[in-house]
């Protein structure tokens, strides 16, 4: 979200964000719960929730930039598997990229992220003046930045948890204890013909 004087020009959705910021602090007071570890969701599923390309999350588990925390990929046919805290930092990866900051500085604010506990992630908000990406956890912090000028855009992870929550309750997802131990899923109807045709 883009830290500016908009007057008039709010959109609907800012001005019901705006309207909901008074109504439970939007910026550090989100009250969230983690969904089970347990439950992940596809490439092509996590592409749509966080707003990115298949290319890219490829790219990106590949260079360990957001690796998949569910199940990786195990070879030809294996489908990795994102949960939720992945795709949240997917999410914010994609509108750091979107604002320039450099893959270097989103490299350190992911392994710093990661550091951090799932609740904690809804009570963050990253600012960034384009350059670095400076974490805050109140709303003093936030000040301190704009009165520097320092900080030019806000990312605040609670509403970000919120989009990536409402995007995953209409999406398909699947546990992780779901693949049998050869690797196919039991409601894989190719793969129970294969199953059968071994055993004869």
């Amino acid at each position: 979200m883009a830290v500016s004087s908009g007057e008039g020009k709010a959109t609907p959705e800012r001005r019901v964000a705006s309207r909901r910021a008074g109504e439970q602090g939007l910026l550090f007071d989100a009250r969230v719960s983690a969904p089970p570890e347990d439950v992940g969701y596809r490439g092509p599923t996590a592409c749509t929730a966080a707003g990115i390309t298949y290319r890219q999350l490829d790219y990106w588990a590949r260079t360990g930039l957001v690796a998949p925390s569910v199940r990786a990929a195990h070879g030809s046919g294996s489908q990795r598997l994102y949960g939720f805290r992945d795709i949240l930092v997917l999410k914010v990866v994609k509108r750091l990229l979107d604002t320039g900051v450099s893959l270097q500085q989103i490299r350190t604010a992911v392994t710093h992220l990661h550091d951090r506990g799932v609740q904690d992630l809804a009570q963050i908000t990253l600012m960034s003046d384009g350059v670095s990406v400076y974490e805050c956890t109140s709303a003093d912090e936030v000040v301190d930045l704009l009165q520097g000028g320092q900080g030019v855009f806000g990312i605040a992870l609670g509403r970000v948890w919120q989009e990536v929550e409402g995007s995953l309750a209409e999406l398909p997802a699947e546990r992780a204890a779901d693949e049998d131990c050869d690797g196919s899923h039991p409601h894989d109807e190719l793969a129970g013909r294969r199953r059968a045709r071994k055993t004869g």
